[in-house]
């Protein structure tokens, strides 16, 4: 063998090396995969019982600015009751013996995936409650939270973190704002010691079955960031749940329109913004099981409302547990039931020892509400029966145009589609 058989050989197997690389090169170089549209889970607005969030809902693609779902619940109700409440000073309407009206005329729009996402909700609602008038529904979102009752943005910073601002619902308790989110159509006592809506800056937690988050808000819509809120909840499993929520204010709010407390500015303010709760705090502790057809919820709740010169507020406790909890008998039928018990400190012989946040000092409420509901697709129609009694209250500040009756009964039924 010379010395030119392995050089030739060598270049040979050089040669080959450099053209198989430059087909490689040559050769298409197959493109990431894309994303496929419209198909982020929607978890928001939060559903309870057998209505249930669209699982299609509508979707548009903007070019360079992503997915956007739009839904909506467009529903009517009508309700009875006696012993109606006391009227009411004007402009504020009086409560009724009945009503037909629009309970949710909504629409909602949100982009839900990607680092930046919002969600908007617009229209009129009604958010009606166990033991307190019921205002017309075009009232209600005038007197409460507008036309546009949450609207807020969110950074999803990574898999763990996230931070949102704007309108948003609370943290705070176990029943959720509009009726079709929830198991009944009217929401309860406790609900009614609790914030709705609030304003500020959110800042969201998970890691496994550990959720959490924190918030700076306005408390009962005040317009001025004086709250901090939080929710910690622990899934324990597949169908168990513990969580404890609560807040509190930091400052003293002040800021009422007692110039004009008859007009519409000082009446948002005495019905969003009551003096006692918007100084008051709170913490609320729960426990969810949820596994086929079962949904139930125990909850325990403790407020104290601070007392202040300023304001005239003597301070108040209130304590109160509900239990809620559901069973659907097929995909289109369930059952759903409330019970609950609140009391407030004091003393009901003497009633200006204590602000009343209940229905006076030393005075406490029973209630108890079946609600079956029925769903075909989106449809959904459902009827209601509640009674709420009290005890030990204040002269004038119970039920009936006295404000003497101790008992009032609700016949309700709801109709309509969410989308």
């Amino acid at each position: 063998m010379t010395i030119k058989q392995p050089l030739l050989a060598l270049t040979a197997i050089l040669l080959s090396s450099v053209c198989a690389y430059a087909a490689d090169l040559r050769a298409p170089v197959a493109p990431a995969p894309i994303p496929a549209s419209c198909k982020a889970e929607i978890t928001f607005p939060a559903y309870g019982g057998i209505i249930k969030q669209n699982p299609n809902p509508a979707c548009l693609t903007i070019g360079g600015f992503g997915d956007i779902y739009v839904g909506g619940a467009v529903t009517g109700y009508f309700y009875t009751q006696p012993n109606q409440y006391t009227f009411s000073p004007a402009p504020l309407p009086s409560d009724r013996a009945g009503r037909v009206d629009v309970s949710n005329l909504m629409g909602f729009i949100q982009k839900a995936d990607g680092p930046f996402q919002f969600y908007a909700a617009f229209g009129a609602y009604s958010i009606p409650g166990l033991g307190l008038p019921i205002y017309g529904t075009f009232d209600q979102t005038d007197l409460l939270y507008s036309p546009a009752p949450i609207v807020f943005g969110k950074y999803v910073i990574n898999d763990n973190w996230s931070v949102q601002g704007g309108r948003m619902p609370t943290l705070i308790g176990s029943e959720l704002p509009f009726t079709f989110q929830n198991l009944n159509i009217s929401r309860g006592l406790l609900f009614n010691q609790e914030n709705v809506i609030n304003q500020g800056v959110q800042v969201n937690y998970s890691d496994g079955p550990w959720a959490a988050s924190f918030a700076a808000t306005d408390g009962f819509y005040s317009g001025e960031i004086n709250w901090v809120t939080g929710a910690i909840t622990y899934k324990i499993d597949a169908a168990n749940t513990v969580g404890i929520n609560g807040g509190t204010h930091f400052s003293t709010y002040t800021n009422f329109d007692f110039v004009n407390p008859f007009g519409r500015r000082g009446l948002r303010y005495q019905y969003a913004t009551p003096a006692a709760l918007q100084n008051s705090s709170i913490i609320s502790a729960n426990y969810t099981y949820a596994d086929g057809p079962w949904i139930v919820t125990p909850y325990v709740q403790y407020t104290n409302v601070e007392s202040s010169v300023v304001l005239g507020l003597a301070g108040a406790e209130t304590i109160g547990g509900a239990l809620l909890a559901s069973y659907a008998f097929t995909d289109n039928f369930a059952l759903a039931g409330r019970v609950e018990y609140i009391s407030q400190s004091g003393n009901r012989g003497n009633p200006f020892g204590q602000t009343s946040v209940l229905y006076g000092a030393g005075s406490s409420a029973f209630s108890f509400t079946v609600t079956p509901t029925f769903t075909f697709d989106r449809y959904f129609v459902r009827g209601e029966f509640s009674t709420v009694q009290l005890y030990d209250i204040t002269p004038g500040l119970g039920f009936g145009r006295s404000g003497l009756k101790t008992s009032q009964e609700r016949y309700m039924l709801e109709t309509g589609i969410t989308f």
